[in-house]
Order: structure tokens, then sequence, then C-alpha cells
């Protein structure tokens, strides 16, 4: 199998799985409700690879946060600059 190596802004994964394992314990070092901390701004670069990052950006980003999705799942959400949110998957990003 080959691997596809996954670059998020300054971040260099050396396979997709590698990627997905980091995402996915960011996501769950956060308590449903919380906001995401600066430190993890990598987000915005991660959504911005999101096929419908536009549209889930929208009028833009004011934060993240961590909050639940379908069928009792967790999911990060973008917090908008207009009020409005947003979910986006992690793994749609790449």
């Amino acid at each position: 199998m080959v691997r596809k190596p996954v670059q998020i802004g300054a971040l260099n994964f050396p396979r997709k799985k590698d990627a997905n394992d980091f995402f996915r314990e960011m996501l769950y070092r956060y308590d449903l409700g919380d906001k995401v901390s600066k430190d993890d701004a990598v987000l915005a670069q991660l959504l911005s690879k999101h096929p419908e990052a536009t549209e889930k950006i929208g009028a833009g980003i004011e934060s993240f946060s961590v909050r639940a999705a379908d069928y009792g799942t967790r999911c990060f959400w973008v917090n908008r600059v207009d009020g409005s949110f947003e979910k986006f998957s992690f793994k749609a990003c790449f």
C-alpha cells in the first residue's frame, strides 16, 4: 500500500492515518462544549482543506469548539464572526 503524506500548515504527517490520529486526539482532549485553545490554531489550516471550506468558513472564523454531532458523536465546530456556527469533519480535510 502506498503511503499518502498529509501536510496541514506546518505539520507534516507521513500517512493519512497519522493525521487522523493527531486530530482525533485533539478532538477528545476537549470536553463537549469547550472552546478550542488558540494553541490549536492549526484547525483553521485544516478547515481550509475541507472540500466545502468556503461554505464552512462563511463570514469568517472567530473560534472553534467541540460539540455533539449526529448520532451522539462529537466533532469540531467553526464559530463564525457573524455568530453562526457549522460543524465539520476533520476526516474530510485530508
